[in-house]
């Protein structure tokens, strides 16, 4: 996650807490004058709530700050922090265990599932365990002695004991493993697992892998639920179709869309789905998502259109194969008994609802509050501000315009529907961008953009403004970006940077690992494999043009802009194509050196050690 989450309305802290001593005054993280469960956040620090959990009595709820690093304790009943605590680099999802005290908090960038003691007065931290390979979400079995957390980088999902603080065992579960559900009688467990373009379905009782539901070309799964039932999983994502950028593709639904889904937990059966764009004013980027107590509501966050979106559940007609149309059902958009939007603002992220079925509660990323939308009344009934600065700076404004889904024709989708986090995603796409058609490409990270000129696969773009405003008019077909919008969303990617390297992390932990690694770097710079001719420097690019025998005779123009290897550990395509799908294929398929340097081939053993090296980078 980019560690700028951009406030669009910037707020003042409400800074009084209940039985708890006045706060000194801007104090810092760094602080250790404070216990843990006081306040240790400065009042206008960015917070960037993305995930959220109530307590059982529904009296308090707390709240991830991924850009603060803490965790907010906050008294629904009047509204108010109680408690700021802080906690390990980007938290990233909430989980309470059955006890109704006992919280966990994955802590993405420094690797650890962290626990907490929910208190009135605040949050003590317990222990922790380190999992590594950036942990993101996050379930707990009804006896709260098994706990399971997605390890996002390493399509892994690792079952942990929460008290003794040890990991049990690892399951493999596919690529890029986020959101997850744990079954009502806790015996499977759904991942959505977006490089695969898939949700997984493991059986906790063999401790494998029983199936996985693709979804077709589906990009940024979201939040998951199982019915109570323990039949269906359901799900919000992004699907992209494969159709060229164009007016009437957009329109149609032929380019990119967006859907809820239901999955059986228990077959692999083709997933059922509902579309959500409604002709005219579409939903961008979908990632919130829950059932009423009583399954009448399913409610979805829509980050990218900033809203809630409300359907009412028996209305919606679930189609399987040759389904679900490429837009919504109008019966259903026309009607308000089955379908409301409620405007939220900011980036509405994960969500979460009330036992009495008419409360739902939001965390809002740019906004940094949560609001609590009323579904009866149907509008927001209460914001309760974190804190944070009086006007957001212009690299948080580049991003609101990145993840403005309204920039788009008709608001079907924003620059963060492909590049989720400002990093890559699973499926190439046709952009148009070079001025051919049906030439689909790898979508690259943006990291260190603005040091790494040329831009765009073939290298032709020198202008980065240009670019700006080409993507946002050309490619998204939205209004003319001014000046301004063009400044803010340079300032963003300027301080836009990779996530912490978890493979490099794991390496610095373990000495056979790090040897491993040494030796990859050695074939890395050696004649063979070649690699240190092209991708050189601070950001291993050289910046230049090269016909390595890849190309298209569709493609406008001859040769590739050398992409820089700096986070390639993230991708699951590669090549400018994404004919490989692992670094493995890239060195044995088209891409290999013998091909590319004619200087001999790598044994097994030196093409495991590169493998090894590429991932630290």
């Amino acid at each position: 996650m980019p560690r700028l989450l951009l406030c669009i309305t910037g707020v003042l802290f409400a800074a009084a807490a209940l039985a708890v001593a006045a706060a000194p005054e801007n104090l810092t993280k760094e602080s250790t004058s404070l216990p843990q469960d006081k306040w240790a956040i400065a009042d206008d620090a960015e917070r960037g709530p993305v995930d959220l959990v109530l307590t059982p009595d529904e009296r308090l709820l707390v709240t991830a700050n991924q850009l603060s690093n803490s965790l907010s304790l906050v008294d629904v009943a009047t509204g108010r922090v109680i408690a700021e605590t802080a906690c390990g680099e980007n938290p990233t999802s909430l989980c309470l265990l059955a006890d109704g005290r006992t919280l966990l908090v994955s802590c993405r960038y420094s690797g650890d599932v962290e626990t907490y003691r929910v208190e009135r007065a605040g949050l003590k931290k317990t222990g922790a365990v380190h999992v590594g390979m950036h942990p993101y979400g996050l379930a707990a079995a009804a006896d709260g002695k098994r706990a399971y957390v997605a390890l996002s980088a390493d399509a892994k999902i690792a079952e942990f004991d929460p008290a003794a603080r040890r990991v049990l065992r690892t399951i493999d579960v596919g690529r890029w493993p986020r959101q997850m559900a744990l079954s009502p009688d806790g015996k499977r467990l759904a991942v959505g697992t977006s490089g695969d373009q898939t949700v997984s379905v493991v059986d906790l009782a063999t401790g494998k892998l029983d199936f996985q539901h693709r979804t077709g070309g589906g990009l940024n799964i979201g939040q998951l639920q199982i019915d109570r039932s323990g039949e269906f999983i359901y799900f919000p994502w992004v699907i992209y179709r494969q159709f060229s950028v164009t007016v009437s593709n957009i329109r149609l639904g032929w380019v990119l869309a967006t859907r809820i889904a239901r999955a059986n937990l228990h077959e692999n059966k083709y997933r059922e789905a509902i579309s959500l764009d409604v002709p005219g004013v579409a939903v961008g980027d979908p990632h919130g998502f829950a059932l009423t107590p009583n399954e009448e509501w399913m409610v979805c966050s829509a980050s990218g259109t900033h809203e809630l979106l409300v359907y009412r559940t028996a209305e919606q007609e679930f189609m399987s194969v040759g389904g679900p149309g490429d837009v919504a059902d109008p019966k259903v958009y026309r009607d308000p008994s089955k379908f409301y939007r409620v405007p939220l603002g900011g980036k509405p992220m994960n969500l979460r609802v009330a036992k009495d079925g008419r409360r739902v509660f939001v965390a809002n990323a740019f906004s940094n509050s949560v609001q609590t939308v009323d579904l009866q009344d149907r509008k927001v009934s209460q914001t309760i501000s974190l804190g944070g600065p009086a006007k957001p700076s212009l690299a948080r404004e580049g991003e609101a315009i990145f993840s403005d889904a309204r920039r788009s024709l008709d608001q079907w989708y924003s620059c963060a529907s492909c590049h989720w986090e400002g990093g890559p995603n699973a499926v190439p796409m046709d952009t148009r961008n070079d001025g051919s058609d049906r030439t689909y490409k790898t979508v690259p990270a943006l990291y260190n953009l603005t040091r790494t000129a040329p831009w765009t696969w073939h290298g032709w773009q020198t202008d980065l403004r240009a670019a700006m405003r080409k993507s946002l008019h050309d490619t998204m077909l939205g209004p003319e970006p001014t000046e301004a919008d063009v400044e803010a969303m340079l300032a963003y990617f300027d301080e836009l940077q990779p996530p912490p390297n978890p493979f490099a992390q794991a390496a610095a932990r373990d000495a056979k690992l790090q040897q491993s690694v040494e030796r990859g770097r050695e074939v890395f710079h050696g004649n063979v494999a070649g690699c240190a001719v092209c991708h050189k420097g601070e950001y291993l690019t050289d910046g230049k043009i090269h016909d390595v025998g890849l190309g298209s005779e569709k493609d406008k123009y001859d040769g590739y802009n050398t992409p820089s290897l700096i986070g390639v550990w993230q991708r699951v395509r590669l090549l400018h194509d994404g004919r490989a799908k692992s670094l493995d294929d890239v060195l044995t398929g088209d891409h290999n050196p013998e091909k590319v340097t004619g200087n001999g081939s790598l044994t097994a053993e030196q093409r495991a050690d590169l493998i090894a090296y590429l991932k630290t980078l």
